[in-house]
């Protein structure tokens, strides 16, 4: 069943609001909502619309539009892109006068050191999350490391390192 447009909004409100880290941080739970729960479309869909996401120059939080053109079209995508950039832009300013009222605050310095391995976490969860998503089973699995540590270590544009992943799989190598 497709939802209300008011439905999705609240819905990307409530991960605008997770989102620490970003929105790729959230892909494990955007994918169990959209494919598990709510049956909007197919995991090899949602991994498509991801790759797609960072493929396009821009934000990381794409993946947001582009589910809610999928789902609602392109109402849709602007209602899911103002409920996960609303939420957090507001919640962001004002942590934000905080954060410079107390540079000096022992508690800012344990957040900051708190904070980076938890994001570091998340991000690396989705990137397990999706690998699994996309499917190729355990040459799939170290293409994506491959292609990751690549990225990671090199001084290259990851786009490259994506395309030569794609390749591989189009080529049915993967299989």
């Amino acid at each position: 069943m497709r939802p209300s447009l008011g439905g999705l909004f609240l819905r990307f409100c409530g991960f605008s609001l997770m989102a620490v880290g970003g929105a790729n941080a959230l892909i494990p739970e955007l994918h169990r909502q959209v494919v598990d729960v709510s049956q909007w479309m197919s995991s090899t869909e949602f991994a498509s619309l991801f790759a797609l996401a960072q493929a396009a120059p821009g934000p990381n939080m794409l993946i947001t539009s582009l589910i809610g053109w999928k789902v609602a079209g392109i109402p849709g995508a602007l209602v899911c892109t103002l409920g996960m950039c609303l939420p957090s832009s507001t919640l962001a300013v004002a942590a934000g006068r905080l954060w410079d009222r107390y540079r000096e605050s022992v508690w800012r310095r344990a957040l900051e050191r708190g904070l980076a391995p938890l994001t570091l976490g998340l991000v690396l969860g989705a990137g397990c999350h999706l690998a699994r998503a996309a499917g190729g089973g355990w040459r799939g699995t170290l293409v994506v490391a491959a292609s990751a540590g690549l990225a990671w270590r090199s001084r290259w544009n990851p786009l490259l390192w994506l395309a030569g992943a794609a390749l591989l799989g189009a080529t049915g190598l993967l299989s």
